[in-house]
């Protein structure tokens, strides 16, 4: 007697955003370049790019260790940019522009394939985000890549970033549903793993150039995910979307 397909009890499928569905590093260089040529500013911005990235963890890792109270993404971002722009030179850019490039991340391009997949998928399932992006982020975001979705739950819902386990827990919870009937679908084989340790389902999506041509992590799925894809419509497919 054939084993019963654990994939079938999905019901839900939630998705990192940053990296899995829109290209973070083209949109933010794009957006540093040309508030730089607006001001006279010259840097290497893909670096820029590179290190206001590079802030992102510990940023979020002050609020989740608890030295922090609660601060949404948006404010983190605004902050870590003053600090790397005086790294690499580039605090010539005044601060009302700076405050509208700290909102570089509302405004990111999607992946090629993201909205396709998505449709697919929300044909079938619930869709929605799982991101650590606050619920302003992730809703303008949204509808510059032209996403849509059934539902937009990530930090600010749970009040917790990835990958303390009440980001992913509380956000199940708000779908009434369990673990097993979500998955949680990311290019990042650190988020999957913790996901999976709270027994929701996981698809790993290759994302080679999120980190650009020099990328050396996340080139390979690094667990025993449920599904593994090229691209989101491979996952719609594994899921019979």
């Amino acid at each position: 007697m054939a084993r019963p397909d654990p994939l079938h009890a999905v019901e839900a499928v939630l998705f990192d955003v940053f990296g899995t569905l829109v290209d973070w590093r083209a949109g933010v260089v794009g957006e540093l370049r040309a508030a730089g040529r607006a001001h006279g500013v010259e840097a290497d911005w893909e670096a820029v790019a590179g290190a206001w990235r590079g802030r992102y963890q510990p940023a979020m890792e002050e609020v989740r260790s608890g030295r922090r109270p609660w601060t949404i993404l948006d404010v983190l971002h605004r902050e870590s940019l003053d600090a790397v722009l005086a790294e690499h030179g580039a605090d010539g850019i005044p601060a009302p522009a700076r405050d509208a490039l700290a909102l570089a991340w509302r405004r990111l391009p999607p992946w090629p394939d993201a909205r396709e997949g998505v449709a697919r998928l929300r044909r079938r399932l619930i869709a929605g985000t799982l991101s650590n992006g606050n619920t302003a982020l992730l809703v303008r975001l949204s509808r510059h890549a032209g996403l849509t979705w059934d539902v937009l739950l990530g930090a600010e819902t749970a009040r917790a970033y990835k990958p303390l386990p009440e980001a992913y827990l509380r956000n199940v919870a708000l779908l009434g549903l369990e673990p097993p009937q979500v998955m949680l679908v990311a290019a990042h084989n650190d988020d999957l793993r913790a996901a999976a340790a709270l027994g929701l389902r996981t698809g790993f999506v290759r994302r080679p150039r999120e980190h650009g041509p020099g990328q050396a992590t996340d080139l390979e799925p690094e667990g025993d995910w449920d599904v593994v894809a090229e691209d989101i419509p491979g996952v719609a497919w594994a899921l019979g979307a």
